[in-house]
């Protein structure tokens, strides 16, 4: 599903986060926090309508380990992910992202979508992200991003991806981790 209502993707969205798991208090509290604001914003999805806003990132994954870019504002190794853009729904955001940052075309693994981690933090011009992390599945081609992306897009081996100093970031791969075993 594409494009959705408002109220079908409200709903859709909120019966993932019920369905949803935390790997650990930080989470627990992330998954509070976007379930209650999930419910008090008046456009939960629009990164125009306030600062608090639901965002959509991918953990993809492939025998090589899982994909990350060097962001270009923050200068962190993070996954592909952006702002859901008009009736989109936040899975594919997580998809759409993946291409448009990193060249590669990602897909959701058999059996369908799957929210693996969610986590609240601050971004960039005072706003916070919601963010809703699914994990993806790609052939371990050689990433090609568009110019205006940033170029440093690699396959990042397992344990290399796990040393990472971004506690939610490394949590959310973890979980992906254990699914590939």
């Amino acid at each position: 599903m594409a494009d959705a209502s408002g109220s079908q993707r409200h709903d859709a969205v909120a019966r993932q986060l019920a369905g949803h798991v935390p790997g650990d208090a930080h989470e627990r509290a992330a998954l509070r926090d976007i379930t209650a604001q999930l419910e008090a914003l008046a456009a939960p999805f629009d990164e125009q309508a306030a600062p608090t806003h639901i965002t959509g990132s991918a953990i993809v994954v492939s025998d090589a380990g899982t994909l990350l870019h060097l962001h270009r504002r923050l200068g962190r190794w993070l996954q592909p992910g952006g702002h859901v853009d008009g009736d989109e729904m936040p899975w594919d955001c997580a998809a759409r992202e993946v291409l448009e940052e990193t060249g590669i075309r990602a897909r959701h693994p058999q059996g369908g979508v799957r929210l693996l981690h969610v986590d609240v933090h601050p971004a960039a011009k005072g706003h916070t992200h919601l963010d809703l992390r699914y994990l993806m599945t790609a052939t371990a081609t050689r990433p090609n991003p568009p110019p205006g992306e940033s170029q440093h897009v690699r396959w990042v081996p397992w344990d290399e991806a796990l040393s990472i100093d971004e506690p939610p970031l490394r949590a959310a791969l973890s979980a992906a981790r254990r699914w590939c075993l």
